[in-house]
């Protein structure tokens, strides 16, 4: 378990490098994929919740480091939730190669965006929140969504490193 762990991590900080550098060029209305959430929804679902809240804890702390975000802590507790969540949904289904991860990473970011307009509602000035009348969370939710399939594909690639052992 540990082993997964670490390498959900790393593979997430490196997404998030790549988000941050390459993507961010690539923006449609401001928006990038959130790759690093996928890639901790992929674990989470493979893995189960320990595994799920645990690498999403860790991510999302060195997310909030590297990040020039003054609230620390703020995608730590986004990525424990959502990596907790999606961990409860191991085993439920057949992991399908299209479907599926588009499904999970969609219910993913709306998790997100519900969790920082729950914590905007809570600490207003403090934390921002995504504007549905505003394109950026649809425009993030369909590049999550469409972008799914093709990261969990590439993820499958690393079953030694990503996934337990079946139980």
């Amino acid at each position: 378990m540990a082993k997964n762990i670490i390498w959900a991590v790393v593979f997430a900080l490196c997404a998030a490098i790549l988000q941050s550098t390459l993507l961010s060029r690539l923006a449609i209305c401001h928006a990038v994929p959130d790759l690093a959430l996928g890639i901790i929804v992929y674990s989470a679902y493979v893995n189960g919740t320990m595994t799920g809240q645990i690498s999403g804890f860790f991510s999302g702390l060195l997310l909030d480091f590297l990040s020039a975000n003054p609230l620390l802590g703020l995608n730590t507790l986004i990525r424990t939730l959502v990596g907790a969540l999606a961990g409860l949904m191991k085993g439920t289904f057949f992991l399908d190669f299209f479907f599926l991860p588009m499904i999970l990473c969609a219910a993913a970011t709306i998790i997100k965006a519900l969790a920082l307009f729950l914590l905007h509602l809570l600490f207003a000035g403090a934390v921002p929140a995504y504007s549905l009348t505003e394109p950026l969370f649809w425009v993030e939710l369909g590049l999550n969504t469409g972008s799914a399939p093709f990261l969990f594909g590439l993820l499958k690639l690393f079953p030694s490193l990503l996934a337990g052992r079946r139980d």
